[in-house]
């Protein structure tokens, strides 16, 4: 079993956001849950995919079941 990691550069290229942003999230526990080794701070793919998941929305109102499609 095979486990990816991105690293904070990464995953803001991912999502088009700053690095600076995924410092905030991390400092206010918004963001998908991180490893830090080392003083390095990494993330694991499959937490990334649940939080994208779990971020899904059909309206302003309503989040997506994962899987659901319009």
């Amino acid at each position: 079993m095979s486990i990816k990691h991105l690293n904070q550069g990464q995953l803001a290229e991912r999502w088009g956001v700053s690095e600076a942003t995924l410092e905030r999230w991390r400092s206010d526990g918004a963001g998908p849950i991180y490893l830090k080794l080392q003083g390095r701070v990494m993330y694991r793919l499959e937490d990334i995919e649940q939080h994208e998941a779990r971020s899904l929305h059909k309206s302003t109102s309503s989040r997506a079941v994962r899987g659901e499609t319009a």
